[in-house]
């Protein structure tokens, strides 16, 4: 351990969640490569925006709120999100001089001696007071999966390998998944591909009228009540639904949004239902969405019965020093600011509180 480097603070992410608490940290005194270092295992600024597909334009973006203290003004609305943000944090990284480490792998935390904390990445190990995790779900794709699936002798790929829909044309596509991703893919396919088809394990539920501050602090609050028990965050659209603009009515409208049940089983040149239905296919597109990436806390126990992290505020709870920004109920760019500010709140009391060990 001779070359393990201390801190008083660790950020693990440098996407909307982990600027915000950098931020938060320096407003609070602490400085950076000194007091507390951001480690980031992506090539360059961004986050996971800056492996957002080109044809997911700024202008298309839902609810992107500015980091703390710099506004995002006179963007683009027709230049890749990609683009247009990823400019935005480097911008920002330097206007406060968060100096983030890049790239840097997380490995693992452990616990270390003295009560701190052991950041294990691919750069060394940093020894730590407090952990502020933010590392989001953009690296943990959810694949379900299905019966006969390996069978299948066409292309399978994610959301997160989306290209955009050209690559689809002349193709019988089959997108997988009832969230803003899936219907944002299938009316971008539509034009392009020679049949699309929609896939869904429950009937979207759309949202009529704007998603006010109320529906948002109850959604909130659904998504807050399962963490607190241990369980593992829900979507997003799982609980806010799908908002029914003039885009989606549109494909309501021209039938490319025609929601079928789930398939019962893959076969090599496509799907079967129990009901004896077939159709071929030659992708599958899964949309359907991540999971917390937060493989590298599992030497700290952190995991509830459950399954998931169970949290008090933005720590969990049975470990004041580790705090999630990004999960459960602040996996929202708004959500995110403001868990930021909260953990470096409750981590400037827990240091005070335990004066570092000699």
């Amino acid at each position: 351990m001779n070359n393990t480097r201390e801190v008083e603070v660790v950020v693990i992410g440098a996407g909307q969640a982990g600027l915000a608490a950098a931020y938060h940290l320096r407003r609070s005194g602490f400085e950076p490569d000194r007091d507390f270092v951001v480690l980031d295992h992506s090539p360059g600024p961004g986050g996971a925006w800056q492996f957002r597909w080109p044809s997911l334009t700024y202008g298309k973006v839902h609810g992107m709120h500015a980091l703390p203290g710099m506004e995002l003004t006179d963007a683009d609305p027709a230049r890749p999100s990609a683009q247009v943000i990823g400019a935005y944090f480097d911008r920002y990284e330097r206007t406060f001089d968060l100096r983030v480490r890049r790239p840097v792998d997380g490995r693992a935390v452990r616990e270390g001696p003295g009560g701190r904390l052991l950041v294990e990445t691919s750069d060394g190990v940093w020894s730590t007071r407090a952990l502020i995790n933010a590392t989001g779900t953009w690296d943990r794709p959810f694949w379900p999966r299905y019966p006969g699936q390996e069978t299948f002798r066409g292309r399978q790929l994610h959301t997160a390998q989306y290209p955009g829909p050209e690559e689809f044309a002349g193709q019988r596509v089959v997108v997988v998944g009832g969230g803003a991703s899936g219907t944002q893919h299938l009316l971008e396919i539509a034009s392009y591909a020679a049949a699309t088809t929609w896939v869904t394990r429950r009937p979207p539920v759309f949202r009529e009228g704007p998603f006010d501050e109320g529906a948002g602090r109850a959604a909130v609050a659904l998504v807050e009540e399962r963490v607190r028990q241990g369980l593992p965050p829900r979507s997003v659209v799982s609980v806010t639904g799908l908002p029914l603009n003039d885009a989606i009515r549109q494909g309501i409208e021209d039938g490319v949004l025609d929601r079928q049940p789930m398939f019962d089983r893959i076969t090599p040149t496509g799907l079967d239902w129990s009901d004896g239905r077939h159709i071929d296919a030659d992708v599958i597109l899964w949309a359907t969405g991540f999971r917390a990436a937060i493989d590298h806390l599992a030497p700290l126990r952190l995991r509830s019965p459950g399954g998931g992290i169970r949290m008090e505020g933005t720590h969990a709870a049975v470990d004041p020093r580790v705090h999630l920004v990004g999960y459960g109920p602040s996996a929202s760019t708004i959500g995110a600011n403001r868990a930021g500010r909260a953990a470096v709140r409750d981590i400037r009391r827990l240091l005070e509180r335990e004066p570092a060990v000699a």
